[in-house]
């Protein structure tokens, strides 16, 4: 045990010790407006630069990221079904799709399925 927390404290100093090292040695960046405006041949653009985002495509892609890791998480599911007791089984599998569902529920509620045009 005592090897385990010197190991894990000599990590944690070489990584301060890194982090701290590489902060100081970084090359210090000055913002000014001629860095920082976009190119278009030395003259002010016409037009903004930042094209409009869609929020509700976003939304759509972070709930579908997250039902997507979700679905990764139920596939081991399968296989503890041979090594576990049919009741445990189900009360776990069904746990985890009420969760998923009372998500989606609330996402509905929410108005983050419904595209405002």
């Amino acid at each position: 045990m005592f090897l385990v927390s010197l190991s894990a404290t000599l990590m944690f100093f070489i990584s301060t010790l890194m982090i701290s090292i590489s902060s100081i040695l970084s090359k210090k960046s000055f913002s000014d407006r001629e860095k920082s405006s976009p190119f278009e041949c030395g003259f002010d653009p016409k037009s903004s630069s930042r094209l409009p985002f869609s929020l509700q495509f976003f939304l759509i892609a972070v709930i579908f990221l997250i039902f997507d890791v979700e679905i990764a998480l139920l596939i081991p599911l399968i296989s503890i079904m041979k090594i576990s007791k049919i009741i445990m089984f189900i009360s776990i599998s069904s746990f985890f799709i009420v969760i998923l569902l009372a998500g989606l529920f609330h996402e509905w509620n929410q108005g983050a399925l419904e595209w405002a045009f």
